[in-house]
């Protein structure tokens, strides 16, 4: 597709397809535009976060075995330009990015016509729907990194408008991939997972639904031990911390902690048939990295489109809850309320 869309376009634009918004009909058809060259060319959209700096050093490294073949070439630094602890970063990112030999360039369109895929690493998750427009109308696989969007209708949009141009998209947080969590998903370690308690902080930015920003972290750590399937969130919110209880369709109760004062780090408790084990430990950036070079190099998402919907319908329905003083919110109610608002 040729023209540009411009979010208002491609939201009545996807309604009049009659693409799904449901959490069972989101995945791709098929996949024409995985690597596997030698010689692939990475662009990162968003100089604003020090994830950007961080994944070029990996990624770069000339004696990774697991990076072979892929090289970080071109950045666009912006990026958010409203919240100031991203935007303060960007002049100083800019210049490290340069001194590890990456071309920083003054516009998306430009980016793309130098890379081959994109690392979409705007710490503002609200801009995250008008940049991977331009992404997938350029036919560009991508990562999304932490949040995938700033509300859950952009990223039910996000995930539909990736269907309609049959691009490849994951996103996930770092957290996703420590220390045995698909050991336990798998049952490896304490047999079938009946229920798991995970914490991470979980920083509020005004601009974003609260565990959007940080709480992401530990919401998806809680996701990649009890997988998809929850459907009511009860949230009790305190200036200090959170406490959010799923119940899964199985009955199975899956928790998680928010922390905003005191000490701080990420983990968990999983309960299992077989046992009671610790979630973690986290094991920094590689491991995401990994994954995101074998998703270019494949196509294939490591992370259904279905899962991140759902883990971002969890944190949405505790903001709903919250609104509501504690109550119970269906995770069904509040996807209804995402597709509403994109028609």
């Amino acid at each position: 597709m040729q023209s540009k869309l411009n979010r208002r376009d491609f939201l009545k634009r996807s309604a009049a397809t009659g693409l799904s918004l449901g959490l069972g009909s989101t995945a791709f058809s098929s996949f024409s535009n995985a690597f596997s060259a030698d010689d692939v060319r990475v662009g990162i959209i968003g100089l604003d976060t020090s994830h950007s700096i961080a994944f070029t050093r990996l990624i770069n490294d000339p004696y990774d075995e697991d990076m072979k073949g892929y090289s970080v070439v071109a950045a666009y630094p912006y990026g958010s330009r409203t919240i100031e602890s991203s935007y303060s970063r960007i002049p100083g990112y800019i210049e490290d990015i340069k001194e590890m030999g990456v071309e920083v360039v003054d516009s998306l369109e430009s980016l793309l016509n130098m890379v081959d895929v994109v690392l979409l690493e705007t710490n503002d998750g609200n801009l995250h729907l008008e940049q991977s427009l331009k992404v997938f109308e350029a036919g560009k696989t991508v990562f999304i990194d932490k949040p995938v969007a700033g509300s859950l209708s952009d990223t039910v949009a996000i995930y539909r408008s990736a269907g309609q141009y049959n691009v490849p998209v994951f996103s996930s947080s770092s957290l996703r991939w420590s220390e045995n969590t698909y050991q336990l998903r798998n049952g490896e370690l304490i047999g079938r997972v009946l229920g798991a308690d995970t914490f991470s902080p979980a920083a509020i930015e005004p601009s974003h639904p609260d565990l959007f920003w940080y709480g992401v972290h530990g919401v998806e750590t809680l996701f990649t031990v009890m997988g998809t399937g929850c459907n009511e969130v009860v949230r009790v919110y305190q200036p200090d911390s959170d406490i959010v209880v799923g119940t899964w369709d199985d009955g199975r109760l899956g928790t998680f902690r928010g922390i905003r004062k005191g000490r701080t780090g990420f983990g968990g408790n999983a309960f299992g048939e077989d046992g009671i084990t610790e979630i973690g430990p986290y094991t920094g950036y590689r491991p995401l990295v990994t994954e995101i070079i074998r998703f270019f190099r494949t196509g294939i998402p490591p992370v259904s489109p279905e899962e991140t919907i759902e883990l971002f319908a969890f944190m949405e329905a505790a903001d709903e809850s919250k609104r509501r003083g504690g109550q119970p919110v269906q995770i069904e109610e509040v996807l209804d309320m995402a597709r509403e608002s994109v028609k």
